[in-house]
């Protein structure tokens, strides 16, 4: 049964985010007369006799709260630039999106199923004690998603012509795109399922099975099946938020998803089109939030309701101090070699040339080293991601103790785009590096609040809180005892995958021109401005991808503890 406060909370979450979205055409400070005529006709110097039609045509000056009721009311309207119907529009771009949300959620599952092979294998024999270090699964995570679309579709599809590189034309052109998608979204997750399976095969159950000679299939199915629940809350706002969240992916291959309508109208300010298009992520994010959580339940069975699941698994990992320090060291070394030279010096005789003893890592478009501009931005790209990861993985943690309310809003949030949070933000605030920063915090919290919720309904149903509670602890001190200690390890380790991810989020939202402006030497900047010549000169995005993974497997590796 759905609780009351659950539904409140998606209530209220989404009637604030539609209200915001409604308001941001007069929150922008850009005249949304000029916005939209703009996007209509190109015309960058309409008189004001034009700009005067355009209102009284939309209604402009009746405010936003009586657009909100006439679109409340029933009226999703015409699209203020297009002029064509809105359902039709979203429709359409909706089942785009969904179809290629599937195809990365299979490859998500192929990947998860690669990830934790091994664990599993090794497990289900009795061989596994202590979790794998993760690398695999955090060089996966780290992959960009547009650097690895636009590899995929330059070598796949404009090389080998195996797949189209280009537009929506049947299950076909969904391949790419789903490999693009699905493959750090299964590193992800699997990352995930591969730290929680040795725990599990410690647990009790394990040895009596064991014993009874039940065969090892049987105890792989199992430790799944304990495992997962603490997991799937993951593919929430990993995979189904990439419904409105792979605009750069849409872009690369030209596909009219939700995404990409999001984008263009919140930059159009075409508010019909938009409201809608917010509306439909609202509601695919408490649906999929409501079929995660049954499935869960079914999961975990009757041992959820009754109280009687085991503690939470936690296993130690095996320590690999080796790779903390050569990946360390190697982060260092590119640092310091270039800090010593100039970032911003610009030679456009010296445009993409390749790495030598004079540029290491090659130089740009504008001649600039490459080197040079990696170690400048180290230090502003890693403070950044670090400070926006903590902010979130706080925040993320108070709404998933919270309970109830905090799922309702988490729902909603998870397939709200980063793009269109930092639209929001930067009406407010004016593009800057720390307004790309909120917004991706306004977002960015979602995966740790769903998965903090789902281990502390564990948590709360295991024997030994039961055992407190009947004892007279009261809810502080099974907080502080029991509860956050169990859920913390797994949140932080979730943290560390994600590290990179934060990294490219506002590099995206600073290509948009909502972040980082130019010519800071931004890592994900670097990434974002290069894309383009990634067949002329691969060079230009090798360097930064290859810091972006050594960062991640670094994290990886000093997150980790021992038994």
């Amino acid at each position: 049964m759905t609780d009351s406060r659950t539904v409140a909370g998606r209530v209220l979450a989404g009637a604030a985010l539609l209200a915001a979205v409604t308001a941001l055409p007069w929150l922008s400070g850009t005249d949304p007369a000029l916005t939209v005529l703009r996007a209509r006709s190109g015309d960058q110097d309409p008189t004001p006799g034009q700009l005067t039609a355009v209102r009284e045509q939309l209604g402009l000056d009746d405010g936003p709260l009586a657009h909100l009721v006439r679109w409340i009311g029933g009226d999703a309207g015409t699209s203020w630039v297009s002029g064509e119907a809105v359902w039709p529009q979203v429709s359409d771009a909706f089942a785009v999106s969904v179809t290629m949300m599937l195809g990365a959620l299979a490859v998500t599952v192929a990947v998860v199923g690669l990830v934790c092979a091994r664990t599993l294998w090794l497990g289900s024999r009795g061989r596994q004690q202590r979790a794998g270090g993760g690398e695999f699964a955090a060089v996966l995570a780290a992959l960009p998603k547009f650097l690895l679309a636009s590899l995929l579709a330059t070598v796949c599809g404009v090389w080998l012509g195996w797949l189209p590189s280009s537009g929506w034309e049947g299950p076909s052109s969904m391949v790419l795109p789903a490999l693009a998608l699905g493959v750090p979204s299964g590193a992800m997750i699997g990352g995930l399922l591969q730290q929680a399976l040795p725990g599990v095969f410690r647990e009790p159950w394990v040895r009596t099975a064991r014993a009874f000679g039940l065969s090892r299939g049987y105890l792989a199915r199992n430790a799944l099946r304990r495992a997962l629940p603490g997991v799937l809350p993951q593919l929430l706002p990993t995979v189904v938020g990439l419904v409105g969240g792979s605009v750069a992916v849409e872009k690369i291959f030209n596909i009219p998803g939700l995404g990409r309508l999001a984008l263009d109208t919140a930059l159009a300010q075409d508010l019909p089109p938009l409201q809608t298009v917010t509306l439909v992520l609202v509601l695919l994010g408490v649906g999929a939030g409501l079929a995660i959580r049954a499935v869960c339940r079914v999961l975990l069975g009757p041992a959820l309701r009754d109280g009687a699941l085991p503690a939470l698994p936690v296993a130690g990992v095996r320590p690999r101090r080796w790779l903390a320090v050569v990946c360390g060291g190697a982060l260092v070394a590119l640092v310091v070699a270039g800090l010593l030279r100039d970032p911003a010096q610009v030679d456009t005789g010296a445009r993409l040339l390749s790495p030598s003893a004079g540029h290491p890592l090659g130089t740009d478009s504008l001649g600039r080293d490459m080197l040079a501009r990696l170690g400048h931005g180290a230090l502003r790209t890693a403070s950044v991601a670090f400070a926006v990861t903590g902010v979130s993985v706080l925040a993320g943690l108070l709404l998933g103790v919270a309970g109830r309310v905090g799922a309702g809003l988490t729902e909603v949030v998870s397939t709200l785009p980063a793009v269109l949070a930092g639209l929001l933000t930067t009406a407010v605030t004016g593009p800057s590096v720390w307004g790309a920063a909120l917004a991706v915090c306004l977002v960015g919290w979602a995966p740790y609040a769903a998965q903090t919720a789902a281990l502390l309904a564990q948590e709360r149903a295991a024997g030994h809180t039961l055992a407190s509670r009947s004892l007279g602890a009261g809810p502080a001190y099974l907080l502080r005892r029991h509860h956050l200690p169990a859920v913390l390890p797994a949140v932080i380790r979730n943290a560390l995958l994600r590290l990179p991810t934060t990294v490219l989020v506002l590099a995206s939202l600073g290509f948009l021109g909502l972040g980082e402006q130019p010519p800071t030497p931004e890592w994900g900047r670097l990434l974002s401005e290069n894309q383009p010549y990634l067949e002329l000169a691969p060079w230009t995005v090798l360097g930064p991808a290859g810091a972006l993974v050594l960062l991640a497997v670094f994290a990886v590796s000093v997150g980790r503890r021992r038994d």
